[in-house]
């Protein structure tokens, strides 16, 4: 059983001009030398074999005013490597037609399986009116839609990361959206685990956290009551495939519930082939 890492992305360019507020998230994660590296595909694939890592969910990043890697960025390396990689759409959140068009593109043209938007990059809340459109979208096109929960690690304001009452009232309006928050949702962490208990449409992915700092409550849900809704992530450049794997072995999660978190409920989250 190979892992599907459910939030990577390859190392973007130019972060400290481009993303500088991500800069500071980096040097805490001792993954600082990475942001000055570009990685091929056939490297991203070698540091995944090594750690065990079967697919990435691996997406685009577009913030205000400028791209920092397009969908056809992504697309490229997925044709290089279309057994290892899945596509994951971003789109410029402040023109909803041409988000629209954009995704819809990203999704029949280039096989993408899901989209993602960070409510910090834009200072906006999941429930801000400009995501309704592509919430539809993502419906029609049966892709789920993934986005952050919890604090900000990056130096922008925390408000929009909010699980209640923001995502909340997505899941509420959308119950046929299927939504993955990734980072944990940490400090909020209780208020995530509600939603996806209450939410048959929503899951968590781990991303940004080593599994060593998993908070004790989502190892209790991940064990028992939300075996089928909890997904593996790594946020990969900033936390690197090896260090997160080594440190789920050490969790010796049930075999059961490994193979749940590991594989089987992102294989079935973003719908992909076995």
């Amino acid at each position: 059983m190979k892992a599907i890492d459910a939030w990577a992305q390859p190392p973007l360019r130019d972060v400290r001009r481009n993303l500088p507020e991500a800069v500071r998230l980096f040097e805490k994660s001792g993954t600082a030398h990475l942001l000055d590296r570009t990685l091929s595909s056939a490297e991203i694939v070698a540091l995944m074999d090594a750690a065990g890592i079967g697919r990435l969910m691996l997406c685009a990043w577009c913030r205000p005013g400028r791209w920092l890697t397009t969908n056809d960025e992504i697309a490229a390396h997925v044709a290089a490597f279309p057994d290892r990689f899945c596509g994951v759409a971003a789109v410029d959140l402040s023109n909803p037609v041409t988000a629209v068009r954009e995704l819809r593109r990203a999704v029949r043209d280039l096989g993408f399986k899901a989209l993602r938007v960070v409510p910090w990059l834009w200072k906006l809340p999941p429930n801000d009116k400009l995501y309704y459109p592509l919430y539809v979208e993502c419906i029609e096109l049966d892709i789920p839609f993934c986005t952050q929960v919890g604090h900000t690690g990056p130096l922008m304001p925390s408000e929009p990361g909010r699980p209640v009452p923001y995502l909340d009232e997505v899941a509420l309006t959308f119950p046929d959206l299927r939504i993955v928050a990734g980072h944990i949702g940490h400090p909020w962490t209780d208020e995530m685990i509600g939603m996806a208990w209450k939410h048959d449409n929503v899951y968590i992915d781990t991303s940004a956290y080593l599994p060593a700092y998993y908070p004790q409550q989502l190892l209790h849900y991940m064990k028992t009551y939300g075996k089928n809704k909890v997904l593996f992530g790594s946020n990969f450049p900033q936390l690197p495939f090896d260090r997160c794997m080594e440190q789920i072995r050490a969790l010796q999660l049930p075999a059961e519930v490994e193979q749940k978190f590991l594989h089987d409920n992102a294989q079935r989250v973003f719908r992909l082939a076995s």
